[in-house]
């Protein structure tokens, strides 16, 4: 038999809200800021601006004004350089980037790492 009580307990679990992962609009360039610090500005400089690496403020003017998303995304996460020798940049997406997030393309669902989300919103913000 269940009391009262017990049943008051269940119903409010029931209305609690899950948060569940993340979506691509939690995704902002802040995040992305941070781990461009902590990865990228030793070669990109602090500012994208160039250094050991080239300068990344003139993607989108390199591409006929347009941010090239996926293409940023395929560059740091490496997996097209994947056992080159003469690769400069580093893997990234072979250490794990954070949990997957669904973006929606062409009304079909791919999973994304967070962390690349997040470093393509930075750059993506830093254009020129």
């Amino acid at each position: 038999m269940r009391t009262p009580a017990a049943l008051a307990v269940l119903l409010s679990l029931c209305a609690c809200q899950v948060d569940g992962p993340p979506t691509e609009a939690d995704i902002d360039a802040t995040r992305g800021a941070a781990l461009f610090a902590q990865n990228c500005a030793s070669c990109h400089g602090a500012d994208a601006t160039g250094g050991l690496g080239p300068d990344l403020t003139g993607i989108a003017a390199r591409n006929g004004g347009t941010f090239p998303r996926d293409r940023v995304m395929a560059q740091i996460d490496g997996l097209g350089r994947h056992g080159d020798p003469d690769a400069v940049m580093p893997e990234f997406g072979a250490a794990g980037m954070g949990d997957t997030v669904v973006v929606e393309e062409n009304g079909i669902g791919v999973p994304v790492p967070a962390d690349l989300l997040a470093l393509a919103a930075f750059l993506e913000g830093v254009q020129g």
